[in-house]
């Protein structure tokens, strides 16, 4: 198992990804990169090569689930796990998510002062399995 380090983080939502950033950078001590929609990220991600993706479910012209498909289609982010995030807590959305193979759902409004340790808790799980 590598290391958790460098986190990808997609949201349309500037107010999300900068309370993400001060989470994950601050508290947690990740390296983020954030892109505020799926073509960013599309456009960024190979460079910076991230650990994990995490990803907003909900976001306009392409959704997180499409920006993931895009993104895992790439050869060197075929193997990267994904974490996503969404306001919509309904059993039926987590239970597709994680059936279509993310690690983990969580849901917003999230704590930021235990958003890295459930996104490192979700990477141990995962690489334990």
């Amino acid at each position: 198992m590598s290391d958790l380090t460098k986190i990808l983080h997609v949201d349309d939502d500037d107010d999300i990804r900068q309370i993400a950033l001060v989470s994950l950078e601050v508290v947690g001590g990740f390296n983020v990169h954030q892109c505020s929609s799926g073509k960013q990220a599309l456009d960024e991600a190979e460079a910076f090569a991230p650990d994990l993706l995490l990803l907003d479910v909900m976001m306009p012209e392409m959704d997180g689930i499409e920006t993931w498909q895009h993104l895992i289609a790439k050869e060197s982010l075929a193997k990267t796990p994904a974490i996503f995030m969404t306001a919509k807590a309904e059993d039926s959305t987590s239970k597709k998510l994680l059936d279509s193979g993310a690690i983990a759902v969580i849901t917003k409004p999230f704590d930021p002062m235990q958003l890295a340790d459930q996104l490192r808790k979700a990477w141990n799980d995962y690489f334990a399995s």
